[in-house]
């Protein structure tokens, strides 16, 4: 009933943050258990990794941020995942979807390197749902607000490839919505809880 795998995922600005901290509320409310996991970061070794990969002097070449993205899921797969799957709900912010949509899509790595050490990583670990926000293209990185990191100093035509990406690789994923963070966030909370209410089976 409970053991889900939910995965938040889009391009910066485009809402997930402030979605999965609503539905970890709502889940809050109904006193079901659940952990919330962000990618980069997690646990305290995940975030330290993220503070080095987001950092805007950061000079790391691609294929450095790549290893350094799946180091931080390993640390949160085998602290974290793993020791609460079958036990509680467990939110992710950005997941394995984001590291093809940024490293393969946007920074042109090669795909199948990047899922065989994904795999190495998590095995078959199942995502059981996947929220994906997406931005209408003329207002991609105009929301993107506070301090700015390495990625976000990345050019408009970089955030159109990687959603075209995120597109690309759930196109055929039945278990899947797709959030227009052009609509208001009301509506897409109340979209979002609807389908959270029946992922998870909870009575309103």
């Amino acid at each position: 009933m409970y053991n889900k795998i939910i995965v938040f995922e889009g391009i910066d600005g485009s809402g997930k943050t402030y979605h999965i901290k609503k539905v970890s509320q709502y889940l809050k409310y109904k006193k079901i258990k659940f952990i919330k996991i962000r990618e980069p970061g997690g646990t305290k070794n995940s975030e330290i990794i993220r503070k080095i990969i987001l950092n805007g002097k950061s000079t790391f070449k691609k294929k450095t941020d790549l290893l350094l993205y799946l180091a931080s899921r390993n640390e949160n797969y085998e602290n974290l995942i793993k020791p609460n799957i079958d036990k509680k709900i467990i939110l992710i912010d950005r997941f394995k979807d984001s590291t093809i949509a940024y490293q393969h899509y946007g920074m042109r790595i090669n795909k199948d390197i990047i899922e065989k050490i994904n795999n190495f990583i998590i095995g078959d670990l199942k995502i059981d749902y996947t929220f994906l926000h997406t931005v209408p293209l003329k207002s991609i990185k105009k929301k993107i607000s506070g301090k700015k990191n390495k990625y976000d100093m990345f050019n408009k035509n970089f955030y159109k490839e990687v959603q075209r990406g995120f597109l690309k690789i759930l196109k055929k994923n039945k278990n899947k919505l797709i959030i227009d963070s052009s609509k208001s966030k009301k509506y897409n909370t109340q979209i979002i809880k609807t389908k959270i209410n029946k992922i998870l089976n909870i009575n309103e």
